[in-house]
């Protein structure tokens, strides 16, 4: 049994997590964040990626309205490197409701929501794929957001204040002392051991687990499971966020990310945050709407399907047991020593990506009173990482050319000093193992090294690796030997190497059609071809009998 100690314990390594952890930090709080897997892995980066104005929900949700366009200019301001302010347009279409639009309009006035009406031809010429349809459209600060960055860059900026992270470390119950909770027991995944935390507080941020961190104790923690299934688009489809200009439904955003758009979403509630794979009902409703927007949305590739669980907070005498969208986006911050007369121990659920630096400053409020601090919050003023220096982004740019320099500057920060030098005394560091995401030799190394980096999935959320258009298809091969200096021998190398296919083959399977088909007959040549993988030992993705038949079928269907 490993212990560990620190004042506050933080349960969940999503963006409300490391925002506590952060700002529980900042404030010279001892605290320490616990992470079932790696940062990120769940529902703060399985989401479209949107960075809120606020408009969504200016008639049916004002508060979290207000909440979002405020939060959405402190991120703009303290987290440059993983905000791309692109803008977004809500566009009113035939057969909308036009009475929404006055609704709207009124909503996003007194939620403080800039918005400016764009003219028909001004829009046919900065999007030219949007519908023709179009009747009215209007201007907000939308942005994307990356959720990787801003979670790494978030737990980067807590240890630099003497916050501490462990991932794979799964919480499996808290200790509780009569009427007081002192710490929390769990299991290091990748060791088996087991541990022991004690501390003064625990903040349970498990986002769609909270429920089950809760229940441990028996306490009760209502959290409603909504399952919302994405689509990726090959290609950058709009220079903007797009939105449908009527009341929130499936299929009414484009977001656009780097090279690609993520489009949708749906709304289903499941019984288990574990429940998020997407199913071809969902992807055809998905394309189905979406040619109201993009008419021509059949004729591009999409190359992965992906599901997030919202966890929604559902209170007393709610009845929204069949609709997720009826629930509010407004987070719960329940403090159960008022609630369940348990003292150090708060939990919160709800809420936004958008709006997680304003959700962990409220948490941590509580929790600093609590412990007689009275240090203010200082989240919204600090950048999340140091700006970097024109010295460092100038040696960048003399070494690999500028697109590859941006990408590795946007992702590392200051950090990228290391993987200059390296690639300054070693050329050959310097050449690509992900051209997709233009990810170096040297960096994939360098993340590798990194304490807190267990397998290839982890070197994915870190640099990108495996998420461009060819999905993993030639940087996985590539990047697998490198786990050697990890410690990984042969057979497990192996092993990883089916695990990370097999993670990218979850998304490919529901959108097998067109190229996408023809680049997985292509994944599936390199794989079971070359190096002779086959699915009898294992790896399920497209890559042995069964699934290739399945291939073969839908190729001649798409051959008619």
């Amino acid at each position: 049994m490993i212990e560990y100690s620190a004042q506050v314990v933080i349960v969940g390594g999503g963006a409300t997590g490391v925002g506590i952890l952060r700002d529980l930090s900042m404030r010279g709080i001892s605290a320490l964040l616990l992470e079932q897997g790696d940062l990120a892995h769940g529902t703060s980066s399985r989401f479209h990626g949107l960075l809120h104005s606020g408009a969504r929900y200016a008639v049916k949700d004002p508060v979290s309205a207000k909440e979002c366009i405020d939060e959405n200019l402190i991120l703009k301001k303290i987290a440059p490197n993983c905000v791309v302010d692109t803008g977004g347009w809500f566009v009113h279409t035939e057969g909308d409701d036009p009475q929404y639009v006055t609704a709207w309009i009124e909503g996003c006035t007194k939620a403080g929501i800039p918005i400016r009406e764009v003219s028909l031809d001004e829009a046919r010429r900065l999007e030219p794929l949007l519908t023709q349809k179009a009747k009215r459209i209007f201007e907000v600060p939308d942005a994307a957001v990356d959720g990787f960055k801003l979670v790494w860059a978030n737990a980067k900026s807590a240890q630099n204040y003497g916050g501490k992270f462990l991932t794979y470390h799964k919480v499996e119950g808290l200790l509780r002392n009569e009427d007081k909770v002192i710490g929390v027991t769990g299991k290091n995944i990748t060791t088996g051991e087991d541990f022991v935390v004690h501390s003064e507080f625990v903040v349970n941020a498990a986002g769609a687990w909270a429920g089950q961190v809760a229940s441990t104790i028996g306490v009760p923690l209502q959290v409603l499971c909504d399952k919302g299934t994405l689509l990726a688009f090959n290609q950058r489809l709009f220079q903007r966020v797009i939105n449908r200009l009527r009341p929130a439904s499936d299929g009414d955003i484009f977001v656009p990310h780097e090279t690609i758009t993520i489009f949708g979403t749906t709304s289903k509630l499941v019984d288990h945050p574990t429940e998020n794979q997407s199913v071809e009902s969902e992807i055809n409703r998905l394309l189905d709407v979406g040619t109201e927007l993009l008419p021509t949305i059949e004729t591009h590739r999409v190359i992965r399907a992906f599901s997030g669980v919202r966890p929604l907070h559902q209170e007393e005498g709610d009845n929204s047991e069949n609709d997720g969208r009826e629930v509010s986006r407004t987070f719960a911050i329940i403090d159960h020593e008022e609630e369940n007369n348990i003292q150090g121990f708060v939990s919160i659920v709800g809420g936004k990506f958008s709006t997680y630096r304003l959700m962990a400053e409220k948490v941590s409020e509580i929790v600093a009173r609590k412990l007689g601090n009275s240090i203010p919050c200082l989240t919204a003023e600090e950048r999340l990482l140091p700006e970097i220096s024109g010295k460092l982004i100038e040696q960048a740019k003399e070494i690999m050319s500028c697109a590859v320099a941006d990408k590795m500057l946007e992702r590392l920060g200051d950090q990228a000093e290391e993987v200059l030098r390296e690639i300054s005394q070693n050329p050959r560091k310097g050449q690509m193992i992900c051209e997709c995401e233009m990810v170096t030799l040297a960096e994939v190394e360098k993340v590798i090294a990194d304490d807190d980096t267990h397998n290839l999935a982890d070197v994915r959320r870190k640099t990108r690796l495996g998420m461009g258009t060819c999905q993993g298809a030639f940087c996985t091969y590539r990047a697998i030997s490198l786990l050697i200096d990890k410690g990984y021998r042969k057979d497990t190398l192996v092993v990883e190497l089916k695990n990370f296919l097999n993670q990218r083959w979850k998304g490919i399977r529901p959108v097998l059609w067109g190229q996408q088909l023809r680049e997985t007959e292509l994944t599936r040549a390199i794989y079971a071809g070359l190096l002779d993988l086959k699915a009898e030992e294992g790896l399920t993705c497209g890559m042995g009998s069964s699934s290739a038949e399945v291939s073969r079928d839908l190729l001649r269907e798409f051959a008619r």
